[in-house]
């Protein structure tokens, strides 16, 4: 029996078989694809765009495509310490068929749901202006005037999201 465990839609096989490949080809890093792939994910889970949910694979494609439009401007401001024998080498390594297994696709469903669930048990002013900044990118200041609180209420905020997050963090170990 062949397992595909899908988690809001999207089929967790093909994300690590099929985008995660295509991302580390972009990257260079695997550290860096595995994070884009994760950020996709949750991206994915908390936008509420109704449009996601009829193409699912495509609405994640495009938000790997701008999380990688950002990491590339992010990483041009640094120079590379890793030599072409080792990008080579790693190269070699991810593009290796590697098929993870159920048990493994599983696991990462249930942590994906538990971040969705503990992001979605947070006061509604405090998981806008969590998405606000961890998400889409927003400076604090511009969070304040965006939702009309102080720069105060949106350090609290992000605060206690990030201290709700850690506090799971065993839950998802």
């Amino acid at each position: 029996m062949m397992l595909n465990p899908t988690w809001h839609g999207i089929d967790l096989r093909w994300a690590y078989m099929d985008l995660l490949p295509t991302i580390y080809r972009q990257t260079s890093y695997r550290r860096s694809a595995y994070d884009i792939l994760h950020d996709a994910l949750i991206r994915f889970a908390i936008s509420t765009n109704p449009d996601r949910l009829q193409q699912p694979h495509a609405y994640l494609h495009t938000i790997v495509r701008n999380l990688l439009i950002d990491n590339h401007k992010e990483q041009a401001r640094f120079i590379p310490l890793v030599t072409e024998d080792i990008e080579s080498e790693l190269a070699y390594e991810l593009d290796q068929p590697r098929v993870p297994s159920a048990e493994h696709l599983v696991d990462i469903q249930q942590r994906l749901d538990i971040l969705q669930k503990i992001i979605d048990h947070l006061p509604p002013r405090c998981k806008e202006t969590f998405w606000l900044y961890r998400i889409e990118g927003m400076a604090q200041q511009d969070i304040a005037d965006k939702l009309g609180i102080s720069l105060n209420m949106v350090q609290r905020h992000i605060m206690r999201a990030m201290l709700d997050l850690l506090e799971a963090k065993d839950l998802i170990s």
